[in-house]
């Protein structure tokens, strides 16, 4: 009786593996440079958003065991000073039809506009550029990354909460960081705050863990920062060159937020609210560190894709598609609201988490900020304001 029970169950699986569908998402990334560390608690993570979709895509097997879906991650690097052009055509000829890319703003443009493009959706985990949700949407371009508006609306919206209106904007010298710096003006203006000084990091200190560094830091920034009185230091440093050196050593004794001290992000070690600490502790034993915003963003695309997938009852990327496009699409993000992707831009909506060093701070949208359709869309481009035009 034991063996006819064995052979049985071998009999069923058999049938359950060949009734399974196959869905093949691509990872398309590009090579870098390693980060430079600031403090000697940072840690290179060559896997940094590489790990989040691969747990993504585990996530998604767990479910597919029960709904006869497997998924499978097939992951392409762009070299160095290459075009995206072969790295998508390899990943179109294995059959894939979505695309999870961690590339920048530009390397992002010329993927999906390539002739072998034209049948696939690509999810954005990386770029912020407000332009890639306006002018330079794509039809076949959804973003689970937030954008630039998006993170500097919800600080904005938080610091208004506390009173904070009188903001000094420290500005550094890279191409983001001043997409960045008008992100926070617009914000400033949005929601009626007053930048009563701006001024641009032009000092280049030496190394910090020197002997010297923090001697050099302790006279140079509080002459930087001796301006007008002031609510809040804003600083938007996304090249991570001399934010943290900011936070206790300003002339007045004044908070530092935007890409240091008090941020906005999509994803913070420090989440453990609504479930996130469970999501946590699968990317630690996966990863072997923290989750941080791109792999978050990236586990959220792979997650879409699965979503989409168990929703839609199909494997084909059409119907997955036209899902993840519309109105019933909800994914559970572990940040306490459904996400979803907002039909006039491509981009998912989505709580915003303004998270300290050790501590998560608050979550935007802020209490008080009503939209008359989601209160998760005060945060960004709304449908009346997009130039996005597909």
């Amino acid at each position: 009786m034991r063996w006819f029970l064995v052979l049985v169950a071998l009999f069923l699986a058999g049938s359950a593996a060949a009734d399974t569908q196959t869905i093949l998402v691509g990872l398309l990334a590009q090579e870098r440079d390693a980060a430079q560390p600031v403090s000697p608690l940072d840690r290179d993570s060559s896997d940094e958003g590489v790990a989040g979709a691969r747990l993504g895509i585990a996530d998604n097997n767990t479910t597919g065991r029960f709904t006869g879906q497997r998924f499978v991650l097939i992951e392409r690097t762009i070299p160095r000073g290459s075009n995206p052009t072969d790295a998508v055509r390899a990943l179109a000829e294995k059959g894939v039809k979505f695309v999870i890319a961690d590339l920048d703003a530009s390397l992002l443009l010329e993927a999906v506009s390539t002739p072998e493009a034209r049948d696939l959706l690509f999810l954005n985990t990386r770029a912020s550029e407000d332009a890639l949700r306006a002018e330079s949407c794509r039809p076949n371009l959804l973003h689970t990354a937030p954008s630039r508006a998006m993170l500097a609306d919800a600080l904005a919206q938080y610091l208004m909460s506390k009173r904070w209106r009188r903001w000094f904007l420290v500005t550094g010298r890279s191409p983001g960081d001043r997409l960045m710096a008008d992100a926070v003006r617009r914000a400033a203006t949005r929601f009626g705050a007053e930048i009563v000084v701006e001024k641009e990091w032009a000092f280049k200190p030496g190394n910090a863990r020197t002997d010297t560094g923090h001697v050099t830091l302790q006279t140079e920034i509080p002459a930087f920062t001796q301006v007008a009185d002031y609510d809040v230091l804003v600083v938007t440093d996304e090249a991570n060159e001399f934010g943290e050196y900011l936070p206790d050593r300003t002339f007045r004794p004044r908070p530092v937020a935007g890409t240091h001290g008090l941020k906005a992000t999509a994803w913070s070690p420090v989440s453990e609210q609504w479930g996130a600490a469970q999501l946590q502790d699968r990317f630690e034993r996966l990863a072997g560190r923290m989750m941080g915003a791109l792999d978050y963003a990236a586990w959220t695309a792979a997650r879409s894709v699965g979503e989409a997938a168990f929703r839609s009852r199909s494997s084909d990327p059409a119907v997955m598609t036209s899902y993840l496009r519309s109105p019933d699409f909800i994914l559970s993000g572990f940040k306490g609201q459904g996400q979803s992707f907002r039909p006039w831009d491509g981009q998912m909506r989505q709580p915003v988490l303004i998270a300290g060093p050790r501590m998560l701070v608050s979550v935007s949208p802020q209490p008080g900020y009503l939209h008359q359709g989601s209160e998760l869309d005060t945060l960004g481009f709304d449908g009346r304001e997009s130039r996005c035009r597909f």
